[in-house]
């Protein structure tokens, strides 16, 4: 679903567990982004709607699981971070919510005329590689930023091995 005001609580009580880092990238939040304050998460939110970035939060029975999203081509973040970004709170993990995630945005990547999209994630990271991999991504780089070693995924779209 798109973010909602509505949610702040239930998305609060995900981002409390998770910690913030880069693992939220699904949430598209920044450095600097305020979202502990009402006004904060609503100024987040509103500059959300006007990113390029198409963001989804991941909602079950209203608890926030995580959140997904796709980055455009011309969005500068790209080379770094890849087209897709998704994470899910640590007391969700290993249900199959973040595969269904990424296939739900691969399926509206694919209607929007995309051919493929590119994905990073940590080396040790089992969970995502397995993710990535499940939806036919394969690895076509690994590469060292600092102390932290990456792969890099090119996740073709109408793929029929991707099941």
């Amino acid at each position: 679903m798109q973010p909602s005001p509505e949610l702040r609580d239930a998305w609060l009580e995900a981002h409390h567990e998770w910690r913030p880092g880069l693992h939220e990238d699904g949430f598209g939040i920044g450095p600097t982004d305020d979202v502990e304050s009402a006004d904060g998460f609503r100024a987040w939110l509103e500059r959300g709607r006007h990113d390029p970035t198409s963001l989804w939060w991941i909602v079950d029975g209203g608890t926030v699981l995580g959140g997904i999203a796709l980055r455009c081509a011309e969005d500068e973040r790209v080379p770094r971070l890849g087209h897709v970004g998704y994470g899910v709170r640590p007391s969700a993990r290993g249900r199959g919510v973040g595969t269904w995630a990424l296939r739900e945005v691969l399926a509206f990547a694919e209607e929007h005329g995309w051919d493929s999209v590119t994905a990073v994630c940590h080396d040790d990271n089992a969970g995502s590689i397995a993710t990535l991999e499940h939806v036919g991504g394969v690895v076509v780089a690994r590469e060292d930023r600092g102390a932290v070693r990456l792969r890099r995924y090119a996740i073709p779209l109408g793929n029929p091995t991707a099941g």
